[in-house]
């Protein structure tokens, strides 16, 4: 029998489960935390480990090809998180993770409002549609337009 925590993203949209996936490098992050106030090494180290392979994951689902400068951005972003999150992990440094933490939280409460939008994971043309009907712009998006009809999308960060 499957668990939740299994079925609780069910039905998330891809932004849905982006803002998880920071969600869950947050948690790491804060884990990590708590294992260097602790002086726990092992338990700093494992927590890196599994915040670092969610940067990964996101990086390496990028789609430069249909995403252009925005996912250039990401990747440089993700990047940039990786890079900090071993500083500080080699540092040993609960002041470093938590500047790592601000600028995770930073990035994931953008996403939270792109998943908040209705109009900003619609195609172009139905964004502008509603913004249309609604007397305001469509909101951020994030993605890139979806590919010709025949090829499906799936873009995601």
């Amino acid at each position: 029998m499957a668990s939740y925590q299994e079925h609780a993203l069910d039905g998330a949209s891809p932004v849905e489960l982006v803002v998880a996936l920071y969600d869950g490098i947050l948690r790491f992050l804060h884990t990590a935390i708590a294992a260097v106030e602790r002086g726990d090494v092992e338990g700093r180290r494992a927590a890196v480990k599994r915040a670092l392979a969610i940067v990964i994951h996101l990086q390496a689902r990028l789609r430069m090809d249909i995403g252009g400068r925005p996912a250039q951005v990401l990747s440089e972003y993700y990047a940039s998180m990786f890079a900090l999150i071993v500083q500080a992990s080699l540092a040993a440094s609960a002041e470093r993770f938590e500047e790592v933490i601000g600028c995770i939280r930073n990035v994931r409460d953008a996403w939270r409002q792109v998943a908040q939008d209705p109009t900003a994971q619609l195609p172009p043309m139905q964004a502008k549609g509603i913004a249309a009907q609604t007397g305001g712009k469509p909101g951020p998006r994030l993605a890139p337009p979806p590919a010709a009809e025949s090829e499906p999308t799936r873009w995601t960060a």
